[in-house]
């Protein structure tokens, strides 16, 4: 899978860039605040309708201007594909597929297909479980949308049912509170469906991904250090692997739970509680990892992605690293450089001085959002 193609119109500081990427490595290079992190950004788009760096899509537009325009153009096993993006002060974004406009978000999912490595990933680590259930619901969104429908239907009916809570409790007269009750059941019974997909994806998806991410990390930590990834879900029971099994136990704990639910107005079991540990030699990461081996562990579960998602799809996704060469040490910087040659990777960066300048690497210097092509 490689992009060959994007073209950017009133996107962030770029009026008007035409880029035609090379199949392997790309460096997209210059000083900061150049606009070198918004064309990885960009391409992003197209893989999760979403940027990685702001919920606002208006945010997306060119100061000044009322839509953004993006166009892409790429290849999979399959052939050529095309994809475009307007983005509305005034509206919701409209999306194409191969010309065809999509309704859904959920429909882009699977499109291109991309892993993104950039410094805000040690949030991964240092924050909560939010920050690590997003970067597991956008993985595996890439590969089953279905995965992204139940994930949506999920977040409406807790928000619905949260609803449902709050007004229960505020109510006075304990017929009225009763009378409400009884609708529960009805959000409890939609909460398990969806949230137990979730959690039988995550398992089934962790359980893989953590194989591949402590192969590659005691690869790049010539065997001193061996990396755990462990799935927390907030429904724990010994068979996650087993769909009926998890419904049954995620009914029965949130009985169990609904006295103490009716009166925080809070629903307290479910998929949106889980969280993941990263363990390395038997230590907590968060607790007593130091800065480096933070990053090794995140990079370990990017490049761990990547085979992932090649076994998966047979090709390999697209590689977006965005500044993160500076912060790795020259053995990771070095187990880069020597497993890219086979995948299409974006590159961004100040010093070139790094990369080699042979026909499998193409340079772009980025000043003030305009596009220069050589190093």
């Amino acid at each position: 899978m490689y992009v060959s193609n994007i073209k950017l119109r009133n996107y962030r500081n770029y009026s008007n860039a035409d880029i035609n990427f090379g199949k392997n490595i790309n460096i997209i290079y210059g000083d900061n605040a150049q606009g070198k992190t918004n064309i990885l950004e960009s391409i992003y788009l197209f893989a999760t309708g979403k940027s990685h760096r702001t919920n606002k899509d208006k945010e997306l537009i060119k100061f000044d201007h009322e839509y953004a325009n993006l166009k892409i153009n790429f290849y999979n096993k399959n052939g050529l594909n095309s994809g475009e993006m307007i983005l509305d002060q005034n509206q919701k974004k409209r999306i194409k597929i191969n010309t065809v406009p999509i309704n859904r978000l959920g429909e882009l999912m699977g499109f291109l297909n991309a892993v993104l490595f950039a410094p805000e990933d040690l949030n991964l680590i240092k924050e909560g479980p939010s920050q690590r259930r997003r970067f597991l619901d956008i993985f595996i969104s890439q590969l089953r949308p279905n995965y992204f429908y139940n994930l949506q239907q999920y977040i409406k009916v807790l928000e619905q049912r949260n609803n449902l809570l709050k007004t229960i409790n505020l109510q006075k007269s304990s017929q009225s509170r009763h009378m409400l009750q009884d609708t529960l059941s009805i959000w409890d019974e939609k909460l398990v469906e969806h949230g137990s997909n979730i959690m039988l994806n995550r398992t089934v998806f962790i359980k893989k991904l953590k194989e591949y991410a402590k192969k590659i990390h005691l690869n790049i930590t010539q065997e001193m250090e061996q990396l755990e990834v462990e799935y927390l879900p907030n429904v724990k029971m010994n068979h996650m692997e087993d769909l009926t099994a998890i419904k049954d136990l995620f009914q029965k704990r949130l009985n169990e739970k609904k006295k103490k639910e009716l009166n925080t107005g809070v629903t307290l079991i479910g998929p949106h509680r889980d969280d993941i540990h990263f363990v390395v030699n038997n230590m907590p990461v968060k607790n007593y990892g130091s800065q480096g081996q933070q990053r090794t562990v995140i990079f370990s579960l990017k490049m761990a992605q990547m085979e992932f998602m090649k076994e998966d799809l047979g090709e390999y996704p697209v590689l977006l690293l965005d500044d993160i060469m500076s912060e790795l040490d020259h053995n990771r910087q070095d187990y880069i450089i020597r497993n890219i040659s086979d995948k299409q990777v974006f590159i961004t960066c100040t010093d070139i001085d790094r990369f080699e300048k042979d026909h499998n690497t193409t340079f772009f210097r980025i000043e003030n959002g305009t596009v220069f092509e050589g190093g």
